[in-house]
């Protein structure tokens, strides 16, 4: 046996079967533009270099905490008061090395075998997995287009059964870039169970004001990071904010499975939180504008866009008028078109039929990525239309 059943139940990351091919391609000397993958292509800011080398020099390379240096806490606790007038006691913050550890953690101590967490339809691709690893059942609410892909309340509420644990949000989502509007949060709250929110592209909105979920309860549990935000992908450093009740067997599961977080990555985090906000806003600019050329020329190419997404930076667009099959259609464009682009499928049967672009590259090179596109886009709708016309 080379498989357990454990890990059969985890798809293949799509995008990341896109990066692959595309990468093969480079190394035969073809120029791929990669919009496929959500990394900033931002270095990190000049305050996290000297944090990191400040950190190295002076010592700060052993075990801390097991759940954060107390330092780098409170600056999450103030910032999250800072931009939301929220207080978080730096008692419930387990810092961890990225998110993903945060997640394993979460359900570990959310769910026993059978128990079920709503997720919406288009997600991220990876929360099933995390959710089935753990024993759980992803439980999927379909959310449309029309509506920006978020949640209707109502949806939710005939998904509940007496196993749902958790109802699970992304604002700013990816893949869709689109933001959960307070009133709605709100009115999830509202309904008992606790919230999961990942907040990983908070900061990065644009004309719209993000919200936390801990504005409208306690009751839910928060994660955050440093790799959207300040471009820190390989920092490795994120955190999860729990529920008062729930630090105990935080506590527990840090100090058996992961030791501490990298204390280099932390000492850095502080800096980020503290000395950064030009770094973020001067980058924010950026992504905003070429959120607006690459929704324009989208459109302009031929891909539906019904509602403008306003934070992280993808546009999930309609992709329908080429084909239903995104897989198939993310690879010819990259064999033809040489752009690296995700399959909507990766994201759930929601998304089939669309496809994400990532702006987290230049615009230079975004401008030529649309170009090809739409060169790509006529000549197959030609090919399309003599073997139409053949027959």
């Amino acid at each position: 046996m080379t498989e357990t059943a454990r890990t059969q139940g985890i798809k293949p990351f799509y995008a990341m079967d896109v990066l692959e091919r595309a990468q093969e391609l480079e190394r035969q000397g073809v120029k791929i533009i990669h919009l496929e993958v959500g990394e900033p292509d931002f270095d990190v800011p000049p305050a996290v270099k000297d944090a990191v080398c400040s950190a190295m020099d002076n010592g700060h390379t052993h075990y801390t905490n097991s759940m954060g240096m107390p330092e780098l806490r409170q600056a999450i606790a103030d910032d999250y008061h800072k931009k939301y007038g929220v207080v978080v006691s730096p008692e419930r913050i387990a810092v961890t090395n990225g998110t993903s550890p945060a997640m394993f953690m979460l359900f570990a101590a959310l769910l026993e075998q059978g128990d079920e967490v709503i997720i919406s339809d288009p997600h991220y691709a990876c929360y099933p997995s995390f959710i089935t690893f753990a024993g759980g059942e992803p439980v999927k609410v379909p959310v449309l287009e029309e509506d920006g892909f978020q949640y209707r309340v109502d949806a939710i509420k005939k998904k509940l059964t007496s196993r749902t644990r958790a109802i699970f949000i992304n604002s700013p989502s990816n893949p869709t870039g689109n933001q959960l509007p307070a009133e709605r949060m709100a009115r999830i709250a509202a309904l008992g169970l606790p919230v999961i929110s990942d907040e990983i592209y908070h900061g990065l909105e644009y004309g719209e004001k993000e919200h936390t979920i801990l504005e409208f309860t306690d009751n839910a549990f928060v994660f955050n990071g440093f790799s959207k935000l300040y471009a820190m992908t390989g920092l490795r450093l994120g955190y999860l904010i729990s529920p008062g009740a729930y630090v105990p067997v935080m506590r527990k599961l840090c100090q058996n499975f992961f030791i501490s977080p990298n204390a280099v990555s932390q000492m850095a985090g502080i800096a980020a939180l503290t000395q950064c906000e030009h770094d973020v806003n001067r980058m924010r600019i950026i992504y905003d504008e070429r959120r607006k050329f690459m929704i324009r020329r989208l459109r302009e190419i031929g891909f539906g866009i019904t509602v403008e997404p306003t934070g992280a930076f993808y546009v999930l667009a309609n992709a329908r008028f080429l084909s239903d099959d995104s897989y198939k259609l993310a690879f010819e464009i990259l064999e033809n078109a040489h752009i690296g682009v995700t399959p909507g499928i990766d994201f759930g049967q929601g998304a089939e039929g669309y496809i994400r672009f990532s702006y987290a590259n230049s615009l230079e090179n975004i401008h030529e990525a649309m170009n090809r596109l739409e060169l790509f886009v006529k000549e197959r709708q030609q090919t399309e239309g003599c073997k139409a016309f053949a027959v």
